[in-house]
């Protein structure tokens, strides 16, 4: 195990990947992760340290990331660190990674070391900590996170005041790369949290009416104000005025939760019909969804079915599948002509297999697999899942070995869901093999 190794494992989520070590804590063993940990696996040694800290077996929690802290891996001591707060060491926990100088440390490790010092209660610190770097759209977003009901919102409001004036006049200014576009959003958010929702609208709302502000999410942050407190008739006007492409579908589903679905359907139809783009098709499909009016949501969604964008084919086999109803969802995938095919081989067939096998029509899953180039991308994994879910786990792991494509985790999640987790983990190549063979190394 070397950086390189951990660097790979952390960039990429190589080696054990979150789908493989949560299938691993499942088992309810702490040792499967202290084995893989033992082998270099960053993952693994960091579910294993919270799972044993949350038994409070902080110093073995510390022992597995010891080799890793050694080796000088940033995440194992920051994490280290956490679990001696946790076992009530304070000072000697912030001691461990404090900076020698907070005003010249990087923007990540004062990121860390604020939101240490908050868990140890010690906020107004962490405030001072983070305050140099609040131009920084994503730090500013990390001090209204760290503070909320920490009791410290009219300082943060303080902070936020001079942010969200220059990020309302940077428009004006042709300052469009403003890196604290946000500050607007989250000011509104801290008077929300502070009790000043009025305020928090006003403020905002006349940011939007007068174009004073940069980004989507700001009209974004402003529709979910308003369907979070009830802001009916500011919600309507944002909904249905020059701003629709984003409020509209929070008016609509505010309609839908007071009862109104009626008038939600009508006005996004509405605005379908006068939409060219079909941006407002998918509100319309989902509300239709959740009241089983599934075929009309596939219809709604057709016309989009052989566009090159705003295509709504994938999203509607989703519903479908989701409502249970695979034959249907078929019957729309096998709709599509040669060309969509060509375009598309990877996504068309391996989805189809996989609706197959939810529809319980394996052998046809089988068959329909046979019928292809070995080297469609995702076709093994596909197949080895049909496999598997009929019952014939040696063949499905045989297929996942046997293709050098597919990588190592998938045959060892396989072994874990059939209680075979011991040998899931005996059968992992190395961090170092692992890395090596991967296409991402």
């Amino acid at each position: 195990m070397n950086i390189d190794d951990l660097e790979w494992q952390s960039r990429g989520l190589g080696g054990y990947p979150p789908v493989l070590v949560d299938l691993l804590m499942e088992q309810g063993d702490v040792e499967l992760l202290v084995r893989a940990a033992s082998r270099g696996a960053w993952s693994c040694a960091r579910a294993a340290a919270r799972q044993l800290c949350k038994t409070a077996e902080f110093e073995r929690a510390l022992g597995v990331l010891e080799p890793f802290v050694e080796l000088g891996w940033e995440p194992a001591r920051w994490a280290a660190a956490d679990i001696v707060l946790q076992s009530g060491r304070v000072q000697q926990a912030l001691e461990r990674v404090r900076p020698d100088d907070v005003g010249s440390a990087s923007e990540h490790v004062c990121r860390d070391f604020a939101e240490l010092l908050v868990k140890a209660g010690q906020v107004d610190e962490a405030i001072t900590v983070l305050t140099p770097h609040l131009d920084r759209g994503w730090l500013l977003s990390v001090l209204v996170e760290l503070t909320e009901g920490q009791n410290r919102d009219e300082r943060v409001l303080e902070l936020l005041a001079p942010k969200a004036e220059r990020a309302r006049n940077a428009r004006g200014e042709e300052r469009w790369n403003l890196e604290a576009s946000n500050a607007q959003d989250l000011q509104a958010q801290v008077l929300e949290r502070a009790g000043l929702v009025d305020e928090a609208v006003r403020v905002l709302g006349a940011d939007i009416a007068a174009d004073r502000f940069l980004v989507q999410n700001t009209l974004t942050a402003y529709a979910e104000l308003l369907q979070r407190n009830d802001r009916m008739e500011e919600l309507r006007e944002l909904g249905t005025g020059e701003h629709a492409h984003v409020g509209l579908p929070y008016y609509a589903r505010a309609l839908e939760d007071r009862g109104r679905t009626d008038e939600a359907e009508t006005v996004l139809r509405r605005f379908i019909a006068a939409d060219e783009w079909g941006r407002f098709r998918w509100p319309l499909i989902e509300l239709l969804g959740r009241q089983g009016r599934l075929e009309e949501a596939v219809e709604v969604g057709r016309p989009t079915f052989d566009h090159h964008d705003a295509c709504l084919l994938e999203s509607v086999i989703h519903l479908l599948a989701e409502a249970g109803c695979f034959d249907e969802a078929l019957t729309i995938l096998d709709e599509r002509d040669a060309d969509f095919i060509d375009e598309h081989p990877s996504w068309f067939h391996t989805n189809r297999i996989g609706l197959l096998g939810e529809a319980g029509r394996y052998e046809e899953a089988l068959a329909h697999a046979k019928t292809l180039p070995t080297d469609l991308y995702g076709l093994t994994s596909s197949t080895a899942w049909i496999l598997e879910q009929s019952g014939r786990v040696e063949e499905a792991l045989d297929l996942l070995r046997a293709d050098a494509d597919v990588e190592a985790w998938e045959a060892a999640a396989l072994l874990v869901r059939h209680g075979r987790a011991d040998e899931a983990i005996d059968s992992m190549p190395s961090i170092a093999d692992l890395r090596a063979a991967s296409r991402w190394g």
